[in-house]
């Protein structure tokens, strides 16, 4: 995080999203405010709370992707939640603290790799060991008595090496062994979608340690066996307490949740019907985002320092329509600009995965070499923009509908035409789409 300014940030999250200035800074200066945090005092870093941000702008127009770019720079926990799917308490659905709960459940997994990591070198050779156990047993002379001799020991020894020389070297790969699995069998499971699955959790993981393993044999190939026993391996190396103790403080200081479609739960003031849920779900959000314990099966989590970002495109409603506790938690408002031509050609070439260099790598697989002109991007950007205008505006989306309606033939007849290549022009883009632009009826149903 050291090396990660303002601007560094803003530099990285540019070679995947164009435009967008005003946001990118706003999430820039968010991240950087907490490495500043974690440099104060004691008494003053509790007292320092995240500026939650809310971004409103149409649809296709980057606001989750800034989100997930920005935790995969800061190595955060990260959890993307649609807001309309909660539903206030006593309602049927699931309830905001799930939320946190699910943010944990991504934290203890990413700290679980990282430690997975660390000894995975350690664990290779473990089970590397117990397969050559299982492939060439001790003799019985040498495990019964110590008093054997040095020859017949060397000899053994020998061979082992050997045996492990080919088995480093894939010529024991299509060989099967007998390797011994242990796994714990559940006699009940909670049926339901919403509400109950961290009551079937909690019940499964404290009934899993007073039932016994039970021990299976599998017949696999030599590779497998290596995967099963490794995983094994692993698992005693690695210290489940420490494990959930990081992932537990790593949710607290550096998690992010993105809650998207905030418009959706904003309320007009009817006071009736959908409206009176929607605004208990604003009101079970504010203790959240606010700070507050959360209950979880790794113990309690506390919210205070957890980063929110929300978003929505605010076309029916507006951020003032939010209960004004809810606004204030998010004092930080940004907004994001629609996309137009210039914009949606630059989305096809500049990001590192632009979507021009997507489409050539994917039918390079078929050994079909694709190559746009410049002029062939412009009248895709251009048709991209002129049917936004028309139709609904889906923003950058809007350009996997095109490219794909464009390239239906050409990936359709792909397997037949290898080792062959194809420019795609002006007169290709407008052969294959003008027609559909042209005709707006049809081009609600196909772009």
């Amino acid at each position: 995080m050291d090396t990660l300014t303002p601007r560094r940030i803003v530099e990285e999250l540019d070679k995947y999203i164009i435009g967008q200035d005003n946001a990118k800074k706003a999430v820039a200066v968010a991240l950087r405010n907490r490495w500043r945090r974690q440099r104060l005092s004691p008494e003053l870093k509790d007292e320092v709370l995240p500026k939650n941000i809310i971004m409103i702008g149409p649809t296709g127009v980057g606001k989750t992707e800034i989100a997930r770019r920005l935790s995969r720079l800061a190595n955060a926990p990260f959890l993307k939640v649609e807001a309309s799917k909660f539903t206030e308490v006593g309602y049927v659905g699931r309830d905001v603290e799930s939320m946190i709960r699910d943010l944990t459940e991504i934290s203890v997994n990413m700290v679980r790799q990282e430690h997975l990591e660390k000894i995975r070198e350690k664990a290779k050779h473990l089970a590397e060991e117990r397969l050559l156990d299982i492939l060439l047993p001790q003799p019985r002379s040498l495990r019964m008595t110590e008093e054997v001799d040095e020859q017949e020991r060397e000899r053994s020894r020998e061979t082992r090496e050997r045996l492990r020389e080919q088995l480093r070297s894939g010529k024991l790969d299509s060989r099967y062994v007998d390797v011994e699995v242990k796994e714990k069998s559940m006699p009940f499971g909670v049926i339901s979608n919403v509400g109950l699955e961290e009551l079937e959790i909690n019940l499964k993981s404290m009934l899993g340690n007073l039932l016994p393993e039970k021990a299976k044999r599998k017949k696999v190939k030599i590779p497998e066996a290596l995967v099963i026993l490794e995983q094994e391996e692993s698992n005693k190396l690695i210290d489940m307490d420490k494990i959930t103790q990081e992932a537990v403080q790593r949710t607290e200081q550096t998690g992010i949740v993105f809650i998207d479609e905030i418009d959706k739960v904003a309320t007009k003031g009817h006071g009736q019907g959908p409206d009176v849920s929607r605004e208990g779900v604003q009101r079970d959000l504010l203790p959240i985002v606010e700070g507050s314990t959360v209950t979880t099966k790794y113990g309690p989590v506390r919210t205070e320092h957890v980063l929110f970002i929300a978003s929505g495109a605010f076309h029916m409603a507006k951020p003032s329509d939010l209960i004004p506790e809810l606004q204030g938690r998010f004092p930080i408002r940004v907004e994001l600009d629609a996309l137009g031509k210039e914009d949606f050609r630059r989305i096809l070439t500049e990001p590192h995965n632009a979507l021009v260099k997507q489409y050539t790598a994917m039918l390079e697989t078929e050994q079909v070499e694709i190559e746009f002109s410049e002029e062939s991007i412009d009248e895709i950007s251009e048709i991209a923009a002129l049917v936004n205008d028309k139709t609904e505006n889906i923003g950058a989306r809007r350009l996997h509908t095109v490219l794909e309606k464009l390239l239906e033939d050409i990936s359709f007849e792909a397997p037949e035409k290898q080792g062959t290549h194809l420019g795609i022009d002006r007169a290709y883009v407008r052969e294959k789409l003008g027609e559909i632009v042209m005709d707006e009826d049809l081009s609600r149903y196909i772009l």
